[in-house]
């Protein structure tokens, strides 16, 4: 199982759980993910959706080594449940709160900006490492980031492939709230609870009127970026990037 679900007072949590890959996504979880997600939008008995991961990371992004499996056999072109789980996040009708216990990687960098609510550690850090990886952007950051965190920051962000750490996060505006280790799951859940109890008509509404405007600009970024991506992935540097990485037995990206 790559992902746990709980429910406890209208508040269904997440709990990202490959942590021996620190949590990053392979197919399997990019759909569990989705269909979760789907779920709790779904539930009536759901009022806000909290996500966290398992071990000492967020996620370290999507799983290179499965990637690098898939460009080899020509699979890859076919699709990925990446853009499922995408979809699932534009259209989740109720508030996101997000929980960075530790590092966020790639996605577990750009899955912040679908979020209503960032919680962060204190000892956490952000990286988007995709000119390190020589692609393009994902998940319609290079859109969402600058509308959360401004046009500098997110350039930097998207083009340095540089961990970010909380403070600097929290700074930016990606991070809402930063909070010592044992303190972050209790805060973001104690928020939660307050959300939790209010109207969940009253709370898709809202959630909808936020998130409305930001569609069409969503939508577009991810065609650009899918463009890109697809252009840049098995190029030179980008092949050579997978063989470093997965060389070095790591799932990061």
């Amino acid at each position: 199982m790559t992902l746990q679900i709980s429910d406890d007072n209208r508040v269904r949590t997440l709990v990202l759980d490959r942590p021996e890959a620190l949590n990053a996504f392979n197919e399997e979880l990019y759909l569990a993910t989705a269909v979760a997600l789907r779920e709790a939008g779904e539930d009536p008995d759901v009022a806000v959706v909290l996500l966290t991961g398992a071990g000492r990371a967020f996620s370290a992004g999507n799983d290179l080594k499965e990637m690098q499996a898939r460009i080899a056999e020509g699979s890859y072109s076919s699709g990925s449940h990446f853009s499922t789980m995408i979809t699932a996040l534009t259209d989740l009708p109720k508030p996101l709160i997000c929980a960075v216990n530790g590092v966020g990687l790639g996605i577990g960098a750009t899955i912040l900006g679908y979020a209503d609510l960032v919680f962060m550690s204190s000892t956490a850090r952000l990286k988007c490492p995709f000119t390190s990886l020589g692609v393009a952007p994902e998940a319609a950051s290079s859109f969402l980031l600058p509308q959360l965190i401004g046009r500098q920051n997110a350039a930097w962000m998207l083009l340095s492939s540089e961990w970010v750490d909380a403070a600097e996060a929290h700074r930016m505006g990606i991070a809402w709230k930063v909070c010592e280790p044992d303190d972050l799951l209790p805060e973001a859940r104690r928020h939660a609870d307050i959300l939790a109890a209010q109207s969940i008509p009253s709370l898709v509404a809202v959630k909808r009127a936020l998130a409305e405007p930001y569609r069409a600009g969503i939508t577009a970024a991810t065609e650009r970026e899918n463009a890109a991506f697809t252009d840049l992935l098995g190029g030179a540097a980008n092949a050579a990037a997978l063989a470093a990485f997965t060389g070095q037995g790591s799932a990061n990206g």
